[in-house]
């Protein structure tokens, strides 16, 4: 693959079978950790049947794993070049598979918010060690592309799969089988790991700063805990609050980084243009895409009425695209310019997106599914060349950050798109008043219905059927009006990150970024 910000490199070595197989072990977390994602998506009826959670308590619960993987990740690739990659990957693999035990079994939704916690701080010990051991094993550039490309096919399947594995569990089993399947597969990675995969530690590597980990965690938790309180009526003025102090620990985090010897991120890596901009779009593009997604799985079984299994099944194509696309990519960069591919990529899923905001109730399926399809037929070549963007910019060395700073940027943006554009949803799914075709109903239940729309299901269980289906119908046309403007937000934004990319991944001056080709 062409990479605009690889280094020429004299007679890099040819991986062989070895570290193949290594890739193959590699695979295991990757995917897994990826599925955990979205494999709540189908059982957010089920669970919020069990344990009642609110609106912002399910928005916490899908999407807190993923802030706090985001919050550690860079400590986590910085303590992964100082202890060991291979020896964090192995304990972080145990680590999650304790937590999703204690997640599988949660009584409450305060305790499964808590567990899914955990499952993201374990997580976030795994991620990065696994690309960083890619750049350590694959040294050629060539080879090294192509590993990433089946890398990011992991990442971005098991994101699409998610609902499909956990559709297929809901179908005999309770909601929490969905985080026991990891058991197995975090036992097999750590009996793997010692044989096939090799050890690295960069004798560089600095200390861990406490100081920052905290800093970045409270930084991201404070905006999310602001936007999510605004959008479900918590109060503007504690909203905006909690905002402008997640946005002052940011930039307190900023600071500290630039005066630190060993810092917990280089922001010298974000002098270089193309790292910078690749970083953007690919928060930017898998923000939107989760965000419409946890729609497009709600609307299967709210508004469908499908069964978990049978909603898993109709994102199966949606899946498979996505997965042939990432892996087709580093042959297509060999070919075209990369920023032409990424912006005809982005352009595609801005197609797909417009597809999904014209949706309405008579449309049904098919637009549906046609347009999960088209969005991810274009997701995939912008994560897999993205991500070797981002890590072929780094020495080896500093691999360990370079991959964290990359999956920092993947998983935050795949929580931020749940928060925020779950939170915009939630307000237009309000602001159409879903219960105005249902008057005379408890004022319990009235404020459960403008909450989400599976209250609505839940609390039309125990109507008699004519208000029942008042209330349905009414539920549901403000959801579909609620996904619709989500859709279109994000066909919008994936348009203008195909004419950034266009424009801003040029392959910068050779005094900058020596062996860049176009």
């Amino acid at each position: 693959m062409t990479n605009l910000t690889s280094r020429s490199t004299p007679a890099a070595a040819t991986a062989g079978p070895r570290q193949w197989a290594g890739l193959a072990v590699l695979a295991l977390p990757t995917l897994l950790l990826a599925m955990d994602v979205t494999v709540l998506y189908l059982a957010l009826p089920h669970l919020a049947a069990d344990l009642r959670p609110t609106g912002a308590q399910l928005l916490w619960i899908t999407d807190v794993y993923g802030f706090l993987i985001a919050g550690c990740l860079v400590a986590m690739g910085t303590l992964g070049d100082r202890l060991g990659r291979r020896r964090l990957l192995t304990a972080g693999a145990v680590a999650f598979a304790a937590a999703s035990v204690v997640a599988a079994y949660a009584p409450s939704a305060e305790a499964l918010i808590a567990a899914r916690g955990l499952l993201g701080v374990a997580g976030a010990t795994l991620m990065p060690s696994t690309l960083a051991l890619i750049s350590d094993m694959f040294r050629s550039p060539g080879q090294r592309a192509t590993a990433i490309g089946i890398w990011a096919a992991c990442l971005s399947g098991g994101v699409a799969l998610g609902p499909v594995v956990g559709g297929a569990l809901l179908e005999w089993f309770w909601w929490g089988s969905v985080f026991l399947i990891a058991v197995p597969v975090m036992a097999l990675l750590a009996v793997a790991a010692p044989v096939m995969l090799p050890e690295h530690r960069a004798g560089t590597a600095g200390r861990v700063d406490r100081t920052s980990v905290v800093l970045s965690i409270a930084a991201m938790l404070a905006i999310v805990y602001g936007i999510k309180g605004i959008s479900h009526g918590g109060g503007l003025p504690q909203g905006l609050l909690a905002i402008a102090l997640g946005a002052a620990a940011g930039a307190v985090f900023w600071r500290r980084q630039r005066r630190l010897a060993d810092p917990l991120l280089d922001v010298g890596l974000f002098r270089r243009k193309v790292f910078s901009v690749t970083l953007v779009v690919l928060f930017a593009t898998l923000a939107v895409t989760a965000g419409t997604y946890l729609f497009a799985t709600r609307y299967l079984q709210q508004v469908e009425g499908l069964s978990p299994l049978a909603a898993g099944l109709w994102l199966v194509p949606s899946a498979v695209a996505m997965i042939v696309t990432s892996t087709a990519a580093p042959a297509l960069a060999r070919r075209l310019p990369v920023r032409h591919v990424i912006a005809g990529s982005l352009a595609v899923s801005a197609a797909g997106f417009l597809m999904l905001a014209l949706l309405d109730r008579t449309s049904g399926l098919p637009l549906l599914v046609t347009g999960l399809v088209v969005v991810y037929v274009g997701q995939g070549p912008m994560l897999a060349l993205g991500t070797d963007l981002v890590v072929g910019s780094a020495p080896p060395e500093r691999a360990g950050s370079a991959s964290a700073v990359s999956e920092t940027g993947t998983e935050l943006g795949l929580a931020f798109g749940v928060a925020v554009l779950g939170s915009i949803g939630t307000v237009a799914y309000r602001a159409a008043d879903p219960v105005a075709g249902s008057p005379g109903l408890a004022p319990a239940v009235t404020e459960a219905v403008r909450d989400s729309v599976e209250a609505a299901v839940t609390a039309a269980a125990q109507l008699t059927p004519p208000v029942a289906a008042r209330l349905l119908d009414g539920a549901r046309e403000a959801f579909v009006g609620s996904f619709t403007v989500v859709a279109g937000i994000a066909a919008v934004v994936a348009l203008a990150l195909a004419v950034l990319s266009t424009a801003a991944l040029r392959p910068p001056p050779a005094a900058e970024d020596e062996g860049a080709r176009p």
